[in-house]
């Protein structure tokens, strides 16, 4: 992904990314339609050189519009998805998912390597607040919404009110998920420095941890009330504590084996990454460790515990840059547009929700918290984003309760589409109004630099000291006696 600091392109340029654009889709059209057959391992690869494609050139076309370029990743998987254009068809998009895991596995630990222990202490404060009133608030007021919104729902047709509550708490729980995916795509874009972006990067990528011991407690909490005879299980908190603190573990051993790695050998870091995404991210799945977790320990023991942490960064941000690309028009090519707009209404209802709680929320921790004026402003910004770990959580809760759990997932599937598309153009618009993204930034510095010296007023020449003459563009006087 080209950063925010690239050169500005002309609108001539932008025609002709636009012309290549519609181009590669009329020869994607054309050669579907031509051979119908089905190639397996072919059609992945041409689908793959496809998306890459049409996805950066997409993000080109829509940047003079401010929107992140992951929103055109996203587009342009839409479109040529199997329920749009139908270039790219459901079994090729299945085997594109897998990407999803490389993908994940680098977004995790490009996320804990910009966790430095000196900004987690400047911002802990903030952190504490904010993680009581988000998850607080909107885990409860959800469930609140998702109660009242009940009859928009066919599904819940029949159960009683304690089973709404218990099936609306899991539903809260869901709601107070982030997408750590959307957050450094765009902070990768824009190369954002400052108080929102520093506060938005600990709060998502910490929130992660209480967002998985919260779902194991609204789990626990919601059976009984939707399940007639079923009670609190002491086990799900054993296997909760197995998960927590097993990730942890192997996170921190990885971590120390990848700084020495980088120290001593430094040579085909690629391959490692690679061999971390797809092989230790199914290895993690069959021990019942949270790769996330995992992964992003093992990030921030690399770049705290060692100096080996730019050398790391700089590797996964050479790797992630056509990841991203292929993992967000992946997620586009996989959205259920039919779905979508069978639950259009009850699934705006919920998103608009979520996000005016959010805010909320967000306003109330950082008058408590007293952030910087710009983190009160704009910091709720990153807080809309949802993606993999929601639609996940919705898919545990399919399995476990599987009375409702298909309509569920399908719901929160529709739902987090919105915030999917809505949550990554907020953010941007977020970081430019606090002049933190790098093009704000640069403009802001280059009109101070040309911004006119303002005459001292008649208050200040009263209060200056004795001696003090303002500044004139007249040659200083020559001295006495000086030869000329």
């Amino acid at each position: 992904m080209s950063g925010g600091g690239s050169s500005p392109k002309g609108v001539g340029t932008r025609l002709v990314q636009l012309a290549v654009l519609v181009g590669v889709y009329a020869m994607m059209w054309g050669a579907t339609h031509v051979s119908r057959d089905s190639h397996g391992t072919l059609d992945t690869i041409v689908a793959t050189g496809f998306l890459l494609l049409a996805g950066t050139l997409a993000s080109e076309v829509l940047e003079p519009l401010g929107v992140p370029h992951l929103t055109g990743y996203l587009g342009a998987g839409i479109i040529a998805g199997p329920h749009l254009l139908h270039l790219v068809d459901h079994e090729t998009v299945e085997n594109l998912s897998q990407v999803n895991s490389l993908a994940l596995a680098l977004i995790a630990l490009a996320g804990g390597a910009e966790l430095k222990i000196d900004v987690l202490k400047k911002v802990l404060r903030s952190l504490a607040w904010a993680t009581l009133a988000q998850t607080t608030m909107v885990c409860v007021l959800m469930t609140g919404v998702f109660v009242a919104a009940r009859p928009l729902m066919p599904f819940t047709k029949g159960m009683s009110s304690t089973m709404i509550v218990g099936v609306g708490l899991l539903w809260g729980t869901v709601a107070v998920t982030r997408s750590p995916s959307a957050l450094l795509g765009v902070l990768s874009q824009t190369r954002a420095k400052g108080p929102v972006a520093t506060f938005s990067l600990a709060f998502i990528l910490s929130s992660d941890v209480v967002v998985v011991v919260l779902l194991a407690l609204a789990m626990a909490v919601a059976r009984p009330l939707v399940e007639a005879g079923s009670t609190i299980s002491i086990s799900v908190f054993r296997e909760l504590g197995h998960e927590l603190l097993g990730s942890v573990a192997l996170g921190t051993t990885l971590g120390l084996v990848l700084a020495a790695y980088c120290r001593f050998v430094g040579k085909q870091l690629l391959l490692v990454l690679l061999a971390l995404g797809f092989g230790m991210s199914e290895m993690l799945r069959y021990l019942g460790f949270e790769a996330l977790l995992t992964f992003m320990v093992a990030g921030f023991v690399v770049a705290n515990l060692s100096d080996q942490g730019e050398k790391f960064l700089h590797a996964i941000e050479k790797t992630g840059g056509v990841v991203y690309v292929l993992f967000f028009a992946t997620a586009g090519a996989h959205l259920d547009v039919p779905l979508l707009k069978r639950l259009w209404a009850v699934a705006l209802i919920l998103a608009g929700s979520r996000i005016a709680i959010s805010v909320a929320a967000h306003r109330l921790s950082s008058q408590l918290s007293n952030d910087s004026p710009a983190v009160r402003r704009w910091g709720w910004g990153s807080l809309i984003s949802q993606a993999g770990l929601a639609l996940g959580m919705a898919t545990v809760i399919e399995r476990n309760f599987p009375s409702f759990g298909t309509y569920f997932r399908s719901l929160a599937f529709a739902t987090v589409a919105i915030n999917e598309m809505v949550g990554p153009v907020l953010f941007k618009l977020a970081l430019d109004r606090a002049g933190e993204s790098s093009k704000e930034a640069s403009m802001r510095t280059e009109h101070d630099s040309h911004a006119p010296t303002q005459a001292p007023t008649d208050e200040a020449l009263h209060a200056a000291p004795e001696g003090y003459a303002p500044p004139t563009d007249e040659p200083p006087p020559e001295p006495e006696g000086s030869e000329t």
